[in-house]
């Protein structure tokens, strides 16, 4: 059995809930000065308040792909990320590093907990589709006709049941679709190719590698953003620029950062054992994570499906526990560097994440419902940015405390009311 879409006349309504990253690396004060933290700061609450505004007001917005009065997890990650795929500030889209070759290449991904065949897809080595996260959209909503295997019906084009393309058959699709295809200068962003030099020019001199500085923040990790929509249903998405260590200067046409479930997790809602509930209620947990920075790290200790996995199996181990357990500090991904850490950046990252517990009757209604946001992170920084339980808008790079009152920025940790950055 599982819970069903719920009705105006439930006893219990499930609170949307939602959480964004702008990636996760060597930020420290002193290379983030106030100016350009002010940049990070307003544009993650702008995008945030924007998305939950239209997560919990979907008249507002014309992106919703259906006239149900809810807002689907799926359509407000997809304006989350698509956001932030615009903004010159994150490592997506417009703001993508550079691989060494120095072009651009683009991943995402995108998965849900339940509603879609196909769960998740990843797609790699875009260089012309303007939004990637819109074309992952996309294939997951194609991808209902290509899984039903009736020979009565004909296949629609949605990548033919696949859940992972890579570049030119992945912009074929795009074409076809009918979405937005730029040329590849879309993406030049001088700041990046000045990063992208300068990191080549340390490596030929022999002053340690190109993507990461133990002084500077050099831009890394993806971007990305969880959803939990009234109809329970969680939705995950991440998006980055070059492959592989999304770092600059990667190597060109390696895949790590946006594999679905080894970056980007959303594990079907599952039955859990209450041993204090009644014969006709049934608890069930769900999780979606989203993670940053160093993508091959987080490929060898397949980081977010083996935190989901934690979770679940572990007796009374929240989300929260188990992802502080893989990429908190001294975690499974500090641990996975070795006597590397803090050499090459290799282990550095952060995941954030929505846990979801869903208690419901015996024909499906929900009787309770409760929701909680995630993250943590093991290196410099990692900017996020989220609505918390009593609906006000949060942003924050560091811990409080972190870097003893120097991380105590103008708006850092601040509850908001996410009516005040709604353009």
């Amino acid at each position: 059995m599982e819970y069903k879409p719920q009705s105006s006349s439930s006893s219990q309504k499930i609170t949307p809930r939602i959480i964004i990253h702008g990636g996760a690396g060597n930020i420290l004060p002193v290379n983030l000065p106030p100016a350009k933290y002010k940049l990070y700061h307003d544009s993650l609450l702008k995008i945030l308040s924007n998305t939950h505004h239209f997560l919990t007001s979907p008249s507002s917005f014309p992106l919703a792909s259906s006239s149900n009065s809810i807002t689907s997890a799926l359509d407000a990650v997809t304006f989350a990320v698509t956001q932030l795929e615009d903004n010159p500030l994150f490592n997506s889209g417009h703001g993508a590093v550079f691989t060494r070759d120095g072009i651009n290449e683009l991943e995402v991904s995108i998965m849900v907990s339940k509603g879609k065949k196909k769960r998740g897809v990843g797609l790699m080595g875009l260089q012309h589709v303007k939004n990637p996260i819109k074309l992952a959209r996309e294939m997951l909503i194609r991808g209902e006709r290509d899984l039903e295997g009736e020979e009565d019906k004909k296949r629609s084009s949605g990548a033919q049941g696949h859940s992972q393309l890579h570049k030119y058959s992945a912009e074929k699709l795009a074409k076809e679709w009918g979405l937005e295809i730029v040329d590849e200068k879309y993406f030049f962003v001088q700041a990046r190719w000045d990063e992208h030099i300068s990191g080549l020019e340390k490596e030929r001199k022999g002053q340690g590698v190109a993507s990461w500085d133990a002084k500077d923040f050099i831009s890394q990790g993806t971007c990305g953003a969880v959803a939990l929509d009234a109809d329970g249903v969680l939705c995950v998405g991440t998006s980055t620029g070059a492959p592989v260590l999304e770092l600059t200067d990667s190597l060109r046409g390696l895949l790590a950062d946006c594999l679905p479930s080894l970056r980007t997790y959303s594990p079907v809602p599952s039955q859990a054992i209450d041993e204090k509930a009644s014969r006709e209620l049934k608890t069930f947990r769900s999780a979606a994570m989203s993670g940053t920075g160093n993508g091959d790290s987080f490929l060898r200790v397949a980081a977010v499906r083996t935190a989901s996995a934690i979770a679940r199996y572990r007796p009374h181990t929240s989300l929260q526990s188990a992802v502080t357990e893989i990429t908190g500090p001294g975690g499974e991904l500090v641990k996975s560097a070795g006597d590397r850490w803090k050499k090459t950046g290799e282990g550095e990252g952060g995941i954030i994440g929505i846990e979801s517990k869903v208690v419901v009757d015996e024909v499906g209604r929900t009787k309770e419902a409760v929701a909680d946001v995630v993250y943590d992170y093991n290196c410099g920084g990692m900017f996020r940015a989220w609505v918390n339980g009593e609906g006000k808008a949060v942003m924050r790079v560091w811990r409080e405390g972190q870097y003893d009152g120097l991380e105590i920025y103008e708006g850092e940790g601040k509850e908001y009311e996410v009516a005040e950055w709604v353009d």
